[in-house]
């Protein structure tokens, strides 16, 4: 088969750059730089994804929100160090068509100061918490060093979760649950990480501390997928968030934050990707079988009649599967798929059929191997696993 033009282990960014256009994940010629398009087959991947981290959020009773994408300068300014931290980063919008907005307003770099205020309204007493939310959102940082797909954008897909608690002690449990919550999401993916406490000079602006999510890449640089913060009454003081605690005190809320974004992706094509291509985890692969005919003149109708019934079969398992059927070669088909990363692909040939047999090939070892077609479901199935 034949391999990318850059190798991995020689010259890794170039091969990422590479891998990443030519699997179609995404588009990078759009006029803005650092502002790609999401090819279909990228989009599926990030969905998969995001359907990942939407099982997490909901097993631990956050609930999905959804907030306006701009900012009233005003809610921005609260916060100073947080403004300190994004100043240079911010885009501004100053004008209404031809008319000048009496107050700026700024695309979001990440979602407190715009939830704030209304969490401000929606928390009155010890009842109300803790408050649980996330959502799943583009942000937009004004990115000045080289952009690369994934890892280095000005538009970011980005998953961020909000809570507020009573206390201190309540806040740091929450985090300690965020922990669970991405070691479960992070063996699902197949990804070595290592929490990291970031130095003073280093955490998140506006936060007592902060715990990064980090993997080794196989440039040797380290990459950071996600971030949790402990925020305590940081932001609850200037925005006013406020309960009334049983004895009917009124105190400020704590609060945490955790954020993961596009880069998960950026981590999955360059820890497990080799000179071929892709190798996606069948967890988030947007096919997880792909079936591939062998034509032979005069076998045409019954090859293509056991290659849907397989199919049939496999989506009644809830495995995402599809047929190429293409008018091109096998071993072009072989290439495609190899490079888009589809966990399993399956052979089906007329000498197949004569044995009651199809072949299953594993896109991260290349073991083949023949099985009974009366016993393919299950087989898959435990491949998958």
């Amino acid at each position: 088969m034949p391999e990318t033009k850059n190798k991995k282990d020689q010259d890794f960014n170039e091969w990422y750059n590479e891998i990443v256009e030519l699997a179609d994940l995404c588009d990078k010629r759009y006029p803005i730089k650092g502002m790609n398009v999401w090819r279909p087959y990228g989009w599926k991947l990030m969905n998969h994804v995001d359907q990942l981290i939407r099982h997490e959020m909901i097993n631990t009773n956050h609930d999905e929100v959804n907030f306006p994408l701009l900012i009233p300068e005003s809610s921005f300014k609260k916060e100073e160090e947080h403004i300190k931290g994004f100043g240079s980063e911010v885009y501004w919008i100053t004008h209404a068509g031809l008319n000048k907005l009496e107050e700026k307003w700024l695309l979001r770099p990440t979602s407190e100061t715009a939830m704030y205020p209304m969490f401000s309204l929606w928390i009155r007493s010890h009842a109300d918490l803790p408050l649980k939310i996330f959502q799943i959102v583009n942000t937009f940082r004004y990115e000045t060093k080289q952009t690369r797909a994934f890892i280095r954008v000005r538009e970011i897909h980005f998953f961020e979760a909000h809570t507020c608690h009573k206390n201190y002690e309540d806040a740091e449990k929450q985090i300690q649950e965020d922990k669970k919550i991405a070691n479960n999401l992070f063996n699902k993916l197949c990804l070595p990480f290592i929490f990291c406490k970031r130095p003073e000079w280093d955490k998140f602006a506006g936060a007592y501390y902060t715990l990064s999510i980090d993997v080794l890449m196989p440039s040797g640089k380290t990459l950071q997928l996600g971030s949790i913060h402990q925020y305590k009454d940081n932001f609850s003081k200037p925005y006013e968030i406020t309960y009334e605690s049983e004895e009917g005190k009124h105190n400020h809320c704590h609060q945490t934050t955790y954020g993961m974004s596009e880069r998960i992706l950026g981590a999955l094509v360059g820890i497990h990707g080799d000179n071929k291509g892709l190798i996606i985890p069948p967890k988030v692969a947007p096919i997880q079988v792909i079936i591939i005919p062998i034509i032979f003149k005069g076998k045409e109708k019954e090859v293509l009649e056991t290659c849907e019934s397989l199919l049939h079969q496999l989506n009644k398992h809830n495995i995402r599967a599809n047929i190429d059927k293409r008018d091109i070669t096998p071993g072009n088909k072989y290439y495609d798929w190899e490079l888009k990363g589809v966990p399993i692909r399956i052979e089906i040939g007329p000498r197949d059929l004569e044995k009651n047999e199809i072949v299953i090939v594993r896109r991260d070892n290349g073991e083949k191997t023949s099985i009974l077609q009366n016993s393919s479901v299950d087989y898959i199935k435990k491949e998958l696993d």
